[in-house]
């Protein structure tokens, strides 16, 4: 929650200076051609999980062109954002990197992006090649292409097997699981279930002790989720008639005032006050994964990029299952992809623009998918991945993979704005979960949420 907050706050404060150099850096010509592309290339990435893959692309790319040499460098979430937007500050921003959808609407707003799109016609790459839906994202409000699809990302439930076999529940009985704002469903008693206090007895026992709660039936993925609770809320919403925003992307009115998603707001408190889950000072400063590893959370919703982390804990034996069936008769998962992009500012945009080609083909992307760490975006890589998963007894097929099957995914809401958005919405959201206000109070913070569009 802090570094979050923190993380947002320099954002911010970089995007001041950002604006003075923006002219420059949206000047430079884009390359053409990439036919006649030499020399060194940067690239930056946040996840050191998939760095040791992308360093094997890395070497495959260069074998293909052997006048071009990629440096990989990772940095931590925390510090990964702060480098970027300073760097493009300061002229040493990467010549591409990891770009995130939250992200790069402010980015092409202040010029900091080359576009693709002369490189991609002139060398003759396609984009219609991704998963349905993924390419589209990362085509600005100018009708320009800023980003090359690279993997996405969906949400699932992740288990104690031990927890659940020791409560009685049946592990097929976890993928038929139903949920609504009002009572919870099934999917509420089964949370209540599986909490057990210090004396042993669980939540929808008689003398259940909520204070004093041993292991929780369902935990919280890094608080509140703020105003896209990717993890912590939006698979509940998202079974709901309702949207984050009139259109999306490029949405330019939120619904945060909306019944639907107030009434799950006040849901997932309610889990808080009985019991059931962590409160969200509880939580913060944590990693929800290791307290999950730790064995006292019987369940926790997280996104597919967390599953080899999640079942690497020792002495946890973890299962997976889909989210529960919403009121509209539906699952659902918010459809999170992310792309690389070139810097607007790059001294060396052809072999830049190269390298982004190469880490949107199916070369690249059936390394990654083979390595078994995300779901490419291109489909041969997402079935590698599955196949990859799969020979490490992990089902992604009937948890994650399901959303792509079923066609019950949506997408992460894209608008400009978006630092502002969640500097509106994260302390909002926080006080209906820590009981400071009520759900209604999200009204008013939609209007100040509007009120950047005005």
């Amino acid at each position: 929650m802090t570094a979050f907050t923190r993380r947002q706050a320099l954002v911010g404060l970089a995007g001041i200076a950002i604006a003075a150099t923006a002219a420059a850096c949206s000047s430079q010509t884009p390359a053409a051609s990439t036919s006649s592309a030499s020399g060194e290339v940067t690239y930056w990435l946040w996840d050191s999980n998939q760095q040791p893959v992308y360093q094997k692309v890395a070497d495959a790319f260069h074998a293909a062109n052997p006048n071009i040499t990629v440096k990989i460098t990772q940095y931590s979430w925390d510090d990964y954002w702060t480098n970027v937007t300073n760097g493009f500050v300061a002229g040493t921003a990467p010549d591409v990197f990891t770009n995130h959808l939250s992200k790069y609407p402010e980015f092409v707003t202040q010029g900091q992006l080359l576009s693709l799109d002369d490189a991609l016609k002139a060398d003759g790459i396609k984009t219609d090649i991704y998963q349905k839906g993924l390419a589209d994202l990362w085509v600005g409000q100018d009708g320009k292409r800023y980003g090359l699809p690279k993997d996405f990302d969906t949400v699932s439930i992740f288990y104690n097997k031990d927890l659940v076999k020791a409560a009685g529940v049946a592990e097929a009985d976890l993928a038929k699981l139903t949920w609504n704002p009002t009572d919870g469903g099934t999917y509420e008693k089964t949370i209540a279930h599986l909490t057990i206090d210090n004396n042993g007895k669980r939540g929808d026992e008689a003398g259940f002790d909520k204070s004093k709660v041993k292991v929780y039936g369902l935990g919280l993925d890094g608080g509140s989720g703020g105003g896209n609770g990717q993890t912590q809320w939006s698979m509940y919403t998202g079974t709901t008639s309702w949207t984050f925003t009139d259109k999306n992307p490029w949405g330019t009115h939120y619904n945060y005032d909306k019944p639907e998603f107030q009434n799950t707001m006040a849901w997932m408190r309610s889990l808080i006050e009985k019991g059931y889950m962590p409160t969200v000072e509880s939580i913060t400063g944590q990693s929800s994964a290791d307290i999950f590893g730790a064995g006292k959370y019987a369940m926790i919703t997280n996104g597919s990029w967390m599953i080899n982390q999640m079942f690497g804990y020792k002495g946890i034996n973890t299962g997976l299952a889909p989210v529960p069936i919403g009121p509209n008769g539906k699952r659902s998962s918010m459809y999170n992809g992310l792309a690389d992009s070139v810097w607007a500012g790059s001294k060396n945009q052809a072999a830049a623009t190269k390298w982004v080609e190469y880490l949107g083909s199916a070369a690249a992307q059936d390394i990654v998918g083979a390595s078994g760490v995300v779901f490419p975006a291109i489909p041969s890589g997402t079935n590698a991945a599955g196949t990859a998963f799969g020979a490490k007894n992990i089902d992604v097929n009937s948890s994650f993979l399901v959303h792509i099957k079923d066609g019950t995914t949506f997408l992460f809401p894209i608008t400009d704005h978006a630092s502002q958005v969640t500097g509106i919405m994260q302390p909002a959201v926080d006080a209906v979960f820590t009981g400071k206000a009520k759900a209604d109070s999200l009204t008013a913070a939609n209007t100040q949420v509007n009120a950047l569009f005005s």
